[in-house]
């Protein structure tokens, strides 16, 4: 998508963290992953970062890891991806208008990005929102990545709370749908569960075919 920059590294910390991994682990991606999908969506799926054995390592985001596995089966389901796995990124999988980001770009050592890294990478967010079809649907996957679409759109976030299901307006007519991520801790908790997860997708799907 436009203004994502592979060789980014305004994060000292993030970029200095993925030399070390690179160095450790050759065959790994480490570097910033690019949004993955339809160039101008009407889903756009919004996560945390890279983990460290998924998307920094196939350089896809989701793909790889745990979290991948009920995101790509759910998006197959409801007709937005081609494949219920998204195994490499020479895979053949394609997204049907949908696409799918992070909200920093880069791995952040623990999966924990510092305030400031989330807003250097922001500007690279607002483009990927600024593409999005009118009455798009900007599905955030937990609260870092729902509080990072608040900040690209210039929106109050006291004005905004986070909440599985919740639904916020956007400019354009355009939407913010909130779940909780799709992390390993949540589905073993069972915090999310699948018919709860399908049903933000529902939704979501609900809310772009009334367009």
């Amino acid at each position: 998508m436009n203004g994502f920059d592979p060789a980014c590294r305004r994060c000292p910390r993030l970029a200095g963290f993925l030399e070390e991994l690179r160095a450790r682990h050759p065959g790994y991606h480490c570097a910033p992953v690019a949004p993955f999908g339809a160039p101008r969506p009407a889903l756009l799926v919004v996560g945390l970062a890279p983990g460290l054995h998924g998307a920094n390592r196939t350089g896809r985001p989701f793909t790889g890891d745990h979290a991948g596995i009920l995101l790509y089966e759910t998006l197959h389901r409801h007709g937005f991806a081609s494949a219920p796995q998204s195994l490499a990124r020479d895979d053949g999988l394609v997204l049907r208008d949908c696409a799918i980001t992070n909200a920093v770009k880069c791995l952040p050592p623990q999966n924990k990005p510092k305030a400031a890294e989330i807003n250097r990478c922001n500007p690279f967010l607002r483009q990927e929102l600024d593409a999005l079809q009118a009455g798009a649907v900007v599905l955030a996957l937990g609260t870092i990545a729902h509080k990072a679409v608040i900040a690209a759109f210039g929106l109050r976030q006291a004005a905004h709370g986070f909440g599985h299901g919740a639904e916020h307006a956007l400019p354009d007519r355009r939407v913010l749908l909130d779940s909780y991520h799709c992390s390993r801790y949540n589905t073993q908790t069972r915090r999310l569960t699948p018919a709860m997860f399908d049903r933000i997708f529902a939704r979501a799907r609900t809310l772009i075919d009334a367009q």
